[in-house]
């Protein structure tokens, strides 16, 4: 089984992208964050006729999480339980979707930028992975055989290793302590990084910003991930990063994510 996780940046401008690596790389599940649709904005009619199924889960232009798959898609969850909400008035925002793929519960996570150190938005970034670390603590404590991932766009780079310069980073948001704090409390309660293991750093990264030539001069960062349970580990058997898919013109500022799965 073939599950990718890739912040597509606008899923309505990225179709024949999002097509182009649902076969470049035979993928079982894709799942997308920051797909920028409605529900009913879903470009569906490209997928017509692929074997493939898919759900979004988005509220506005802003955010937007999705799940395509040819394995199934079932138990389609919109938001996980507490999960907390943003904005004037507050709403709980498009940021997660879950679905039971071929026997794997997956989740699609965009995980709040947090904006700035001190803002508003960082700290409902850290309530959010706080409560989404209880949750899935939870799932593992009433199944510990449970086959769980837990994929997307982080917004954490969880080790120094993770970006191109410390320094640069060093009065920013990614990178600060809490959040670094945060995102390995997720993996203290039970969840692997499933990637690293196969695509070692330092230099691996699966995010370039568009400006000042980021992506040629390699100033990236390291904040895309698929989590597993310990079911899924075990069913690990590589992983990769397609870099190739930052390149050219329109490319998203993210690279598709990919693990596969023994049967």
């Amino acid at each position: 089984m073939r599950i990718a996780t890739w912040n597509v940046n606008s899923v309505r401008s990225r179709i024949d992208r999002v097509m182009g690596v649902l076969q470049r790389h035979d993928l079982d599940v894709l799942l997308l964050q920051e797909t920028k649709a409605r529900d009913d904005q879903f470009p569906a009619l490209a997928l017509e006729g692929s074997g493939y199924e898919f759900v979004n889960h988005g509220l506005n232009q802003w955010n937007g999480v999705g799940i395509i798959s040819r394995v199934g898609l079932e138990d389609v969850q919109k938001g996980f339980s507490d999960m907390p909400s943003y904005g004037d008035p507050a709403v709980a925002e498009a940021r997660a979707l879950g679905a039971t793929c071929g026997g794997v519960r997956v989740w699609s996570l965009y995980v709040p930028n947090g904006r700035e150190l001190g803002h508003e938005h960082y700290h409902y970034k850290l309530d959010w992975l706080a409560r989404l670390r209880d949750t899935a603590e939870g799932w593992l404590i009433e199944d510990r055989q449970a086959q769980i991932v837990l994929a997307g766009d982080w917004n954490i780079a969880p080790t120094d290793e993770d970006v191109w310069s410390v320094e640069y980073y060093a009065d920013k948001t990614h990178t600060s302590e809490p959040e670094r704090k945060a995102f390995e409390a997720v993996v203290d309660a039970g969840y692997t990084d499933l990637v690293r293991p196969y695509t070692p750093g330092p230099g691996v990264y699966t995010y370039w910003d568009y400006t000042q030539l980021a992506f040629p001069k390699k100033r990236g960062m390291r904040i895309d991930f698929l989590l597993g349970s310990p079911a899924v580990q075990e069913r690990m058997t590589g992983a990769s990063i397609d870099r190739e898919e930052r390149k050219g013109k329109g490319a998203s500022d993210h690279a598709p994510v990919i693990i596969d799965l023994t049967d």
